[in-house]
């Protein structure tokens, strides 16, 4: 009997120790709730910087647009220099002879001698004595080319050689590759008219000239009179 409630005591203790170690489950939290919380946006930059970058991301979305080709560029090809400097409806006659050569890329923005800047893409040439503005029809004698250029500028100043002519013009008459020509420099007969009447023509002289004749004018003016005796 006694064995016997023994065995009921330990079984007793026993199943109260495994109810004392079991534990309720627990109900989980939403998923959403799991997650963690989403940053706050970050404020919009303000002040001048800020300006700066939203006109750079507005800039990325604009479209891209490739730039027209320049009126001088157009005026470059065979026929497009202006009607004023044409010599169409005149006759011409021919001035001279000689070799033609022209201008390097390196002049191209350059001063010329009347005030201008050189432009590789128009028809325009430099020559030792006609006047600024005279159009002048040159002509290759191997190639038998022609164009009409404007007088801007002074030279060329080697030996044998009557014209410098533009980038553009040299395309024209087909010398870019040899650099020079044999070629006839033609004027309108109402040029050479007029350029033959007396004191149409004024001879251009050099800066360095001009200088000369300053000074010596100057010292003349202020050196004192030397009296008779």
């Amino acid at each position: 009997m006694r064995r016997a409630c023994i065995k009921h005591w330990i079984a007793a203790a026993l199943f109260s120790a495994l109810s004392g170690c079991a534990v309720a489950p627990q109900s989980m939290p939403p998923l959403s709730e799991q997650l963690p919380e989403a940053s706050p946006p970050l404020p919009s930059p303000s002040g001048p910087a800020g300006s700066i970058a939203k006109r750079i991301l507005e800039r990325l979305h604009e479209p891209f647009f490739l730039p027209e080709a320049s009126q001088s560029a157009v005026q470059a090809e065979p026929g497009g220099v202006d009607e004023k400097y044409q010599l169409t409806g005149e006759a011409a006659r021919e001035l001279e002879r000689g070799r033609a050569s022209w201008y390097g890329a390196s002049f191209h923005g350059r001063l010329t001698a009347n005030g201008e800047r050189y432009d590789k893409y128009a028809l325009t040439a430099a020559h030792k004595t006609l006047p600024f503005g005279t159009v002048v029809r040159v002509r290759s004698l191997t190639l038998g080319r022609e164009v009409d250029v404007r007088i801007n500028d002074r030279g060329p100043f080697a030996p044998g050689r009557v014209i410098d002519v533009s980038q553009a013009a040299a395309e024209a008459l087909g010398l870019t590759a040899a650099g020079v020509a044999e070629v006839s420099l033609n004027l309108a007969e109402s040029t050479l008219q007029a350029m033959q009447a007396p004191g149409s023509v004024r001879k251009t002289r050099s800066p360095r000239t001009k200088a000369k004749a300053k000074a010596k004018t100057r010292l003349m003016r202020h050196s004192p009179a030397v009296k008779q005796p």
